[in-house]
């Protein structure tokens, strides 16, 4: 199975001097309230599924410097010329994105059309002429909104492709992604890409901190409402509220999935060569299970696809990590990794039993998104069903967690006292740790090999303590490991999961 591609929320979009519409949307406003996507939902699921048609072909041909050579005018934006407390801009279809998406606003509890506007964009000389009739729209949005500059709205939000969208904090730099839904993912059969067809912004009163917004998804397996209530500040937070309906039995949803990039760190760097320590968005899965347990699992590049499950009761919380958070721990000054945000899940009912499941998928460049998470339900969903959840996502720092984290993991070939591999985990300076390493206890464990006692000791670069274990894998293809330090019979850090592959 080969790589997903990297979805593109770009900045730049395509445009020229003429006014659309979608075809089928009228001018006039409509009464609005989230019930009105739900029924629309619910309607599209007793319908046979019936796929939007695409943009022109010029439009999908273009290449990535084409489609750069138009960007939207921010001074344009829809609200701009109001004192609303949110602007929002819009994105042009084409090259990744092959189907427009329709686009209302409700003020009132009145929802109006937003009209298809192509000279609302600006280009450059070498933008190529496309063709300005057929089925054109926008392809997505951005919202925009003042944060820590008191002179400007700055942007921290995109909804853009199938129904991928993205969020930061400030002094974030945009990397890892959420999805509305997943189905399928890794199945031998392909998987299957939900859309958002149809959004609705809620008009934000002056000084208003939170944003609405509203989405319809389709997909031949399923449709959905979605009601996203949007505060940005540090951190990002999103509370989301989702309806689901099945036209077809679900036997594997991914619920609130986040999808991210991870390529190389120590635990495999001598595969690549770069001039980089660390290429990724994300270097770890952090999940708090249904028995407050806190796992935490490296992220890996593996030779060949990957799913790890950990299976669980009512899960607490998960989410994709970048733990990782120093300029030298990449030393790249143009992507800036080590500004990527944490997306953390919290559910906000039981989710009943189920597994936190991980996918890894080889990668050899980091335009490739090849890491997703999910809560994945043990029970399918059968046709015909109805399912609401609510959770929150929290982009930007990770949650702060009672125990001892683990900062860092390194492994590689044993160099002294015989065959085998040595791992590294660096865990941060804690107070659990202040009575030293003796104070503490080691438990490392496999069911495959037998793993050394394990090293504790201070590692004055940190603050914090080092583990340091050996094992053979001898001609086994993959081993799993587990380790945690205990104090006085009581964890003292974190569960820390790793899978070693040949």
């Amino acid at each position: 199975m080969s790589s997903f591609s990297r979805r593109s929320f770009l900045a730049a979009a395509l445009g020229s001097t003429a006014l659309y519409a979608l075809p089928g949307l009228a001018n006039d406003t409509q009464p609005f309230s989230r019930e009105v996507v739900v029924a629309k939902a619910r309607a599209l699921a007793q319908e046979d599924y019936a796929e939007r048609p695409s943009v022109p072909q010029d439009w999908l041909e273009q290449s990535y410097d084409d489609y750069k050579a138009r960007w939207f005018r921010s001074s344009d934006a829809l609200w701009s010329k109001t004192d609303r407390s949110y602007n929002v801009d819009f994105f042009l279809p084409g090259l990744y994105f092959p189907r427009p998406v329709q686009i209302n606003t409700v003020t009132g509890g009145q929802a109006q059309a937003v009209p298809f506007d192509l000279s609302l964009f600006d280009k450059t000389d070498k933008a190529p002429e496309l063709t300005t009739d057929g089925h054109l729209g926008y392809s997505g949005l951005r919202l925009r909104t003042v944060l820590d500059d008191p002179t400007q709205k700055t942007e921290f939000c995109v909804f853009q492709g199938a129904s991928y969208f993205r969020a930061i904090g400030i002094g974030n730099t945009y990397g890892l992604s959420a999805r509305g839904l997943a189905l399928k993912t890794a199945d031998p059969d392909g998987e299957e890409f939900p859309e958002f067809i149809e959004f609705w912004l809620e008009a934000p009163a002056p000084g208003q901190r939170a944003m609405v917004v509203h989405a319809l998804m389709d997909s031949p397996s399923v449709t959905g409402a979605y009601r996203f209530t949007i505060t940005p500040g540090s951190s990002t937070v999103m509370e989301v509220e989702a309806t689901l309906f099945a036209r077809e039995d679900l036997n594997h949803t991914g619920l609130a999935p986040l999808t991210s990039m991870f390529l190389f760190d120590a635990t495999n760097r001598n595969r690549f060569d770069d001039f980089r320590p660390a290429v990724h968005d994300s270097d770890g899965l952090l999940v708090v299970n249904g028995n407050g347990e806190t796992l935490w699992r490296p992220l890996a590049n593996p030779a060949r696809l990957q799913v790890s499950s950990f299976v669980d009761d009512n899960p607490r919380g998960f989410g994709l990590m970048q733990r990782a958070r120093k300029l030298s721990d990449f030393n790249d000054l143009e992507a800036f990794y080590h500004n990527r945000p944490c997306l953390w899940v919290e559910p906000k009912e039981d989710w009943g039993k189920g597994a936190v499941t991980l996918v890894e998928i080889p990668a050899d460049k980091e335009i490739y998104d090849n890491t997703v998470a999910y809560w994945r339900p043990r029970e399918p969903y059968a046709a015909g069903s109805e399912i609401s959840l609510s959770y929150r996502l929290t982009w930007g720092a990770e949650p702060v967690l009672p125990m001892p984290r683990v900062i860092d993991t390194a492994e590689g070939a044993r160099i002294f006292g015989g065959p085998g591999r040595i791992v590294t985990i660096d865990f941060d300076a804690h107070p659990l740790f202040e009575d030293g390493p003796e104070a503490l206890d080691v438990h490392i464990h496999s069911p495959h090999v037998a793993a050394s006692e394990g090293v504790l000791q201070r590692n004055p670069e940190t603050g914090g303590l080092r583990l340091a274990f050996t094992f053979d894998p001898g001609d086994r293809d993959h081993v799993e490991l587990r380790a945690q330090l205990r104090k006085d019979g009581s964890p003292a850090s974190e569960v820390w999961l790793y899978r070693w592959t040949a």
